[in-house]
């Protein structure tokens, strides 16, 4: 039996996930851009750093945070990912060192900061936009334009991952060309004194960290969809590399072009600020090109992160902590119970202002890493040789020092909460700590139907053969 547990993951590192074959997998390119739009997409929303922090700190910060904070979480992925490659991800990461409960509380706070994030693309959406049509800042066409355009997005998602994919490149594509242009036109515009304004007194640092931490996290929402992936166990690391290259140049890029070629005036820094700097540069064609660019990333970001989303809620159901109804697959292999109940949270929350979505979506997010953390660490000390189809060439010291300064990162996020948020987001822990037992007091009862996949290694026993094997 142990034997077959091995055998199994290794089939699914190569592709062989739990009998899906007829759904077709997402290959390296698509993955990529799925990836690109789980983290960024693209500069949309990165103003408020330079109007919290000013130009040299905005800058510093994409480049530091990416290395002490997006680096070590894509490194982690990519081990763990390829270490489980199956939906559900990080849920069956912390099930498999903590146990079950802890498990439901990662796969209950992931997703709800995950459908938290999500929320926010339509208020992006409609921010850019209300700069062209001032009827969508706010009433009833404001709320009619988002219940349409998550419904078009989820029929997207349901419609299947290749599409989603593959959409994915078009949309970063497009959304990336026009600060190409804006680079051009601005070579002799540029001021390289500009780079270097920074006033430390007149620092918001709340807003300045959240805004960062919104922008470079979320790199391990990609392995919920793991299952899904070609070859995972050589697909989900390189892809992770070149996402992460493709997320730093999309950030720094736009934001030396930005603050170089106008003068800095860190008030008017706020959503939609790029599209006025195109104007600046380019004329009204340019600023309708980065407009209707941001619409698109946002599409973009929305379809990525219902993805994951909803294959995190299949895996958990696939391992018997949801209903079956949530493993069940529509035609086109999506799992529409998942989509369903994602957009749902969706349009519940869009009414907040973005601002607040991202601190409550970060001191949620918070909570589902320093699980991962606790989770990739003990995997490490307690099954060294457990098989790792890419493997963080550090031993054991080395990878707790890697999960230190983001950790680090994690308390200060917490600790720069306003009261509102914290008191919010414990809450939500609290409920999903009920939550769990509640379900599993349903399925002692038999009032819903669960299951687990037979296809997939049991990870509670499979250890013990790693022992043996070592």
């Amino acid at each position: 039996m142990l034997d077959n547990n091995i055998a199994e993951y290794s089939g699914l590192g190569e592709g062989s996930s739990h009998d899906l074959h007829k759904y077709q997998k997402v290959s390296i390119i698509p993955l990529v851009f799925l990836i690109f739009y789980e983290v960024s997409g693209g500069p949309f929303g990165v103003e408020d750093s330079v109007q919290a922090a000013g130009p040299l700190l905005a800058l510093l910060g994409f480049l530091v945070f990416a290395i002490i904070w997006s680096v070590p979480e894509a490194l982690i992925t990519a081990e763990m990912g390829t270490m489980f490659p199956e939906n559900g991800g990080y849920v069956v990461w912390v099930s498999s060192a903590l146990g079950p409960y802890w498990g439901f509380q990662q796969g209950w706070v992931k997703w709800l900061s995950g459908v938290i994030d999500n929320a926010l693309y339509p208020v992006l959406f409609l921010d850019y936009l209300k700069s062209a049509i001032p009827a969508l800042e706010s009433g009833l066409p404001r709320t009619v334009a988002v219940l349409v355009l998550t419904a078009m997005l989820t029929y997207m998602n349901y419609r299947g991952l290749t599409i989603v994919g593959w959409a994915a490149i078009l949309l970063g594509v497009f959304s990336l060309l026009p600060f190409i242009f804006m680079g051009f036109i601005a070579i002799p515009k540029l001021n390289p004194s500009n780079w270097f304004v920074v006033n430390l007194e007149t620092v918001n640092w709340t807003l300045y960290l959240n805004t960062l931490f919104w922008n470079l996290n979320y790199w391990d929402s990609i392995s919920t969809l793991a299952g899904e992936v070609e070859n995972p166990g050589t697909t989900l690391p390189k892809s992770l590399f070149y996402a992460l290259i493709l997320v730093v140049v999309g950030y720094i890029f736009p934001l030396l072009i930005g603050t170089g070629a106008v003068p800095v005036e860190r008030e008017l820094w706020s959503d939609g600020y790029f599209a006025d700097i195109a104007k600046m540069l380019g004329g009204v064609w340019l600023r309708t090109w980065v407009l209707a660019a941001s619409a698109l990333s946002n599409m973009g970001m929305f379809v990525a992160e219902m993805s994951s989303d909803s294959f995190q809620l299949l895996g958990m159901a696939e391992r018997g902590m949801l209903p079956s109804i949530f493993a069940k697959r529509s035609r086109y292999g999506t799992p529409l119970t998942g989509i369903l109940f994602s957009a749902s949270g969706v349009i519940l929350l869009s009414w907040l202002s973005f601002q607040e979505i991202v601190a409550a979506e970060n001191y949620l997010y918070c909570f589902g890493m320093i699980m991962e953390f606790i989770a990739f660490v003990k995997l490490r000390m307690k099954h060294p040789a457990a098989s790792r189809p890419f493997k963080i060439p550090v031993g054991t010291v080395g990878a707790i020092l890697i999960c230190i300064p983001p950790a680090v990162l994690i308390f200060v996020v917490l600790a720069l909460a306003t009261p509102k948020v914290m008191a919010v987001s414990i809450a939500a822990v609290i409920i999903g700590l009920l939550l769990q037992p509640c379900i599993e007091y349903t399925k002692q009862k038999r009032w819903f139907n669960f299951s687990t996949n037979s296809d997939l290694p049991d990870i509670h026993n499979a250890y013990d053969q790693y022992s043996v094997v070592a």
